[in-house]
């Protein structure tokens, strides 16, 4: 089988929480020392997203009117096997991947801003606020305020604000409202400006400008496109929609990739198998690949930081760089945060999970080759998840070993080649 498709009844109907399976209890988030982040949560979050935060019910039900725009948005995505790369590799390995650029933004994104604009419009909210690195959570946002009558607003880290004018062009279509983060709209970004005027941003100031007008207006909520346990919750429509796939196929995943920035895309693909694995079922091999450039699991300490570079945000234990960490200028935007899902950084630190890392040349080499043998150009992001699949597949072609290796496909990258451009003109950093 080369395409593995399921029909729209086969959306599924709960998301999964892994909170109830961890191997550990999880660490709570905390107060700083004189603050009091955890009382101002229900100011900034929609109550519905803050219960399912904290919950620690295995399932939880999908409301049938997001459901229903789940399956208008294509769901559920299909199931590829990827053929083509493994006659260019020449490896006796099976590799499949799981569309998530079918979407109409051209990521997994849109499965939580779905959800999450949804359980804010019940409450009243008129505008919801939010940040973005390379523009996919911001489009996805954009998109599903837009489907349920309400305002959006979006901080867009400046150097991915400056390197995609086109995602600006895709929000303002959905009529998102966009600024450059740090922006002179809010205290914060006016505070960082006057400090360095050149900087190129962090997805840690633009949540801190996120977050600062959600607490200044009751009829604005903030909304987090990954790191929170609410999203990674969202996304397990993914996880769910492969296992069912790969039973079809008659294939049991060896090794499972997906590229790590805050975790999103990970944890939805991955969590529905890691369950397997946890529950003694499946001797699964998980890996999350990151920029080496902002090599959170791989070179951060695990400890308690804020998701923030201001503060307001509680402590989370997690994998940090530290959030005052400002990272290089990579394409790889969606990837480059300080910290991590406090989930996935208890799974890594368990050995759940390994963490690995890619360069930002040779993930774009990977790109590249992906796109001449299957057709589809990848994010920046996804190469990293595809880079590790190349070098896993080469290992079988080394051993013999016939390994089924499944990547989450998590977005498109027909709005990033300006980055393709610098590694075909071999000008990247």
């Amino acid at each position: 089988m080369y395409k593995i498709d399921l029909p729209s009844e086969e959306v599924p109907k709960k998301w999964y929480n892994i909170n109830p399976d961890l191997p550990v209890e999880m660490p709570m988030p905390q107060n700083s020392e004189n603050e009091s982040q955890l009382e101002n949560l229900p100011k900034v979050f929609s109550q519905g997203v803050l219960d399912q935060e904290f919950s620690m019910d295995r399932y939880i039900k999908i409301p049938k009117e997001v459901r229903e725009i789940y399956m208008r948005i294509g769901r559920p995505t299909p199931l590829y096997r990827a053929k083509g790369l493994e006659e260019k590799l020449s490896t006796p390995a099976k590799i499949y991947y799981k569309r998530e650029d079918t979407s109409p933004t051209g990521s997994h994104k849109l499965n939580s801003a779905i959800a999450q604009a949804y359980y804010a419009k019940k409450e009243g909210v008129e505008l919801l606020t939010t940040e973005t690195g390379a523009g996919q959570w911001g489009t996805a946002l954009s998109l599903a305020c837009s489907m349920m009558d309400m305002d959006c607003r979006i901080y867009m880290v400046r150097v991915s604000y400056d390197q995609k004018p086109f995602r600006k062009s895709i929000m303002e279509i959905y009529d998102g409202e966009v600024h450059a983060s740090p922006s002179k709209s809010t205290e914060y970004g006016r505070k960082i400006l006057e400090k360095d005027p050149d900087t190129p941003g962090s997805l840690g100031i633009a949540i801190s400008e996120a977050m600062e007008d959600a607490l200044k207006d009751e009829k604005t909520k903030y909304s987090l496109g990954s790191v929170l346990n609410h999203v990674m919750l969202h996304q397990t429509v993914i996880g769910q929609e492969l296992k069912k796939q790969l039973e079809i196929a008659e294939e049991e995943p060896d090794v499972f990739i997906g590229c790590v920035g805050g975790g999103s895309n990970f944890a939805g693909s991955a969590y529905p198998l890691i369950k397997d694995k946890l529950d003694g079922k499946s001797d699964c091999q998980f890996i999350g690949v990151e920029p080496s450039s902002c090599p959170t699991l791989t070179k951060g300490e695990y400890k308690y930081d804020f998701g923030d570079t201001n503060g307001f945000t509680p402590l989370l234990k997690m994998f940090t760089l530290g959030h005052d960490f400002i990272a290089p200028s990579v394409h790889a935007g969606g990837l480059r945060y300080h910290g991590m899902s406090p989930q996935i950084s208890l799974l890594v630190n368990e050995g759940i999970i390994e963490p690995r890392s890619a360069s930002q040349k040779e993930i774009f080499e990977s790109g590249t080759l992906f796109a001449k043998s299957e057709g589809v150009v990848p994010a920046p992001e996804t190469n990293h998840a595809l880079k590790v699949a190349i070098d896993e597949a080469k290992k079988c072609k080394e051993t013999g070993e016939e390994k089924t290796i499944v990547v989450n496909f998590s977005g498109h990258g027909l709005l990033d080649l300006k980055g393709y451009a610098g590694y075909l003109e071999n000008n990247l950093e």
